[in-house]
């Protein structure tokens, strides 16, 4: 006869894919009810370590773990590829403005390298701590960058988490009061943007997971192109620049090499490429409308919406080119 506690953990196990279930349930079972008395597992439960095992397994088994069928294998493909084409293209952003922004202030005069000191100095200790924090921790996502690709998956894990904190100091500061939100459509897409990567990387880079590679060139090389790719799309037409001008620019620059590539190539290299950079395109495409619409209602910002909205056409054009050749791939595979 089946306990109270048996069915309890069957239905937790249900979180499991399938074909996982089909092979090792019953093992399962019998490994968790092991030398418990029958008579008092009725009024027992799976404890929560338990069932946070058993969460994390069916994350990682849906993500292309040892034995899983081909749909779960290219679904982890492409949650990996997205993760680290996110995280290159965030970590190249995190040096590059920065830098800029410190450049041109320290090189037009004592006014403008007062000003931008003073946000660390002439606003109390935790405004100045802030400012600090927004400008450290995002260099968190070139840690996570070269973590990865050397295969130091838990080093990259706390790299991108603290990358991603500074996204969500609008959000905490507007509950305390700190702060008030004008645009919440673009702070939460901002966040989504930071968050989204960093969960991919987190969930999709387990220990069954393959090494990650770039298949052009070396990560420094990549990561060095990337940089001068947001830099001079900073320089060369600062008045677009805003948070998501640099990545996005990053972004096009990348996909039309991938899609080119992709053509010239008799094999279709990783699988599950298309579909990561449709869902980065289209991620960055919610963040950059998020960023245009408060502008399009202000006559004096033609320099800035003219660039932006030429960069939301490309960005949409690509991720509709991107999404058809992801479900040709899907069908094909």
């Amino acid at each position: 006869m089946t306990t109270l506690l048996e069915t309890r953990y069957r239905t937790v196990l249900r979180l499991l894919p399938g074909y996982y279930r089909r092979g090792r349930e019953e093992e399962m079972v019998e490994t968790f009810l092991g030398d418990l008395d029958r008579d008092t597992q009725d009024q027992s439960r799976p404890t929560l370590g338990e069932v946070a095992s058993i969460a994390a397994l069916a994350v990682r088994s849906r993500l292309g773990a040892a034995g899983a069928p081909r749909r779960y294998v290219l679904l982890g493909s492409a949650a990996r590829l997205f993760a680290l084409a996110a995280v290159l293209i965030l970590a190249a952003s995190a040096v590059v403005e920065p830098v800029l922004r410190l450049t041109w202030s320290f090189t037009r005069g004592g006014a403008e390298r007062s000003l931008y000191v003073s946000q660390f100095t002439d606003h109390g200790i935790l405004a100045g701590t802030v400012a600090a924090a927004q400008w450290i921790l995002p260099l968190g996502w070139t840690v996570a960058y070269f973590a990865l690709l050397h295969d130091r998956r838990r080093l990259a894990r706390i790299g991108v988490l603290v990358a991603a904190l500074p996204t969500l100091w609008p959000l905490v500061g507007s509950l305390t009061g700190t702060t008030i939100i004008s645009e919440p459509a673009f702070v939460a897409a901002l966040a989504l943007l930071a968050w989204l990567p960093a969960l991919a990387l987190c969930a999709a880079h387990h220990r069954d997971a393959p090494p990650a590679r770039l298949p052009a060139a070396s990560p420094g090389l990549v990561f060095m192109a990337t940089c001068v790719v947001t830099g001079a799309s900073l320089v060369l037409l600062p008045a677009a620049d805003d948070l998501v001008w640099g990545p996005a620019n990053c972004f096009v620059v990348g996909a039309l090499g991938w899609l080119l590539g992709r053509a010239r190539r008799t094999d279709r290299g990783t699988p599950g490429g298309a579909l990561a950079l449709a869902v980065l395109g289209l991620l960055l495409l919610a963040v950059r409308v998020a960023a245009l619409y408060p502008w399009l209602s202000l006559p004096g910002a033609v320099a800035y919406l003219g660039g932006n909205l030429a960069q939301a056409a490309v960005l949409a054009l690509l991720t509709v080119g991107l999404t058809v050749t992801g479900c040709r791939e899907l069908a094909a595979r």
